[in-house]
């Protein structure tokens, strides 16, 4: 494998810094899915922890190195999971932790960011204005500006899921992983290809905001000027350069799937795993519904990466059992 930021060592010793509640997450076949889907679904499951997302693992290392180096604050940019994990992490450690986000992020990120002892800073802009926001700060204050996917400790976190996924290599063909600045679907991405290469590494991202998907295909950073999807998480506008070298390295392909079949994904996860996720999370179950003869027979993992969701958001697109909603497209989705 050509070279890339990551380095399987420093992956694998940084489990290390990483609270245990955070590892080891569940990976288990979901056979009602799977039966649905017209191949053997495995979810690896990140959202059974104290921040409900995978954001964690990056800032348990990043949080450790800054308070063994005697830095006491920091700040960062967050569709509001970054956030929350960072908060998390730096409460434990004595860091003092700002977040900046969009004021119209999703309010119950935004509540759990503040019950967390952040400083909240908001922005009327979207991801990336929150990020200019933030890099201000970090200036102004003279502290660590933490950015996913550009702190290379992002990615490293991220890839002790690969570990995860790598040690269970034997029983899967393909890897279907949400891709929204990289940091996720990098690092994934590395660890699983330098352990088992025969698998497959599918980043999924959704046509609302296609900025890293087209830049992978492009081979060059491609920015959109804005974004519209309900998959908050992912939804960023322009790509960092490094975050995309590293991804040409490791995926093998990048898709987009549609606000209808991420919705649909939600809801195939409601009803055969008893899971409420974010949209974030359902984006490689979408994959599947919009390319069915692709995955057809294959062992199929896909990455449940976060369950931070507004409920009444949650009930507007998914709808409740037995009823039939209205995706953003117009397509109606059966209930069950």
């Amino acid at each position: 494998m050509r070279k890339t930021r990551l380095e399987l060592a420093r992956i694998q010793a940084s489990r290390q810094a990483i609270d245990p509640l955070f590892l080891d997450s569940p990976l288990y076949p979901c056979v009602g899915l799977g039966a649905d889907l017209g191949c053997a679904v495995s979810l690896k499951i990140e959202t059974v922890n104290p921040v409900r997302s995978f954001k964690a693992r990056g800032t348990e290392i990043i949080a450790s190195l800054l308070a063994a180096s005697g830095q006491n604050a920091v700040v960062c940019a967050s569709a509001g999971n970054l956030g929350q994990a960072l908060a998390w992490s730096g409460r434990g450690r004595g860091l003092d932790v700002t977040v900046v986000a969009s004021r119209s992020a999703p309010a119950v990120k935004l509540e759990r960011i503040r019950a967390l002892g952040a400083g909240l800073v908001l922005v009327d802009g979207d991801y990336d204005m929150a990020c200019e926001r933030a890099a201000a700060i970090s200036r102004e204050r003279g502290i660590r500006r933490v950015e996913d996917s550009v702190d290379v400790e992002t990615c490293d976190g991220a890839a002790t899921i690969g570990l995860e996924l790598a040690a269970a290599a034997g029983q899967l063909d393909v890897v279907l992983v949400a891709l929204g600045t990289g940091a996720l679907a990098s690092g994934v991405g590395y660890a699983v290809k330098s352990l088992a290469p025969e698998v497959e590494v599918i980043c999924v991202q959704p046509q609302g905001a296609p900025a890293m998907t087209r830049s992978w295909h492009a081979r060059r950073v491609i920015t959109t000027d804005s974004t519209d999807t309900i998959a908050d998480g992912v939804a960023g506008r322009v790509p960092n350069p490094d975050a995309l070298a590293d991804l040409l390295v490791v995926a093998d392909d990048a898709v987009l799937v549609a606000e209808a079949s991420i919705i649909e994904g939600m809801r195939l996860l409601r009803d055969h795993a008893g899971l409420v996720v974010e949209p974030s999370a359902a984006l490689g179950v979408a994959a599947v519904l919009e390319d069915r003869d692709r995955f057809a027979g294959k062992r199929v993992a896909t990455v449940v990466c976060g369950s931070n969701v507004d409920m009444d958001a949650y009930h507007r697109w998914v709808g409740t059992a037995g009823t039939l909603v209205a995706p953003a497209d117009g397509r109606g989705t059966r209930g069950r």
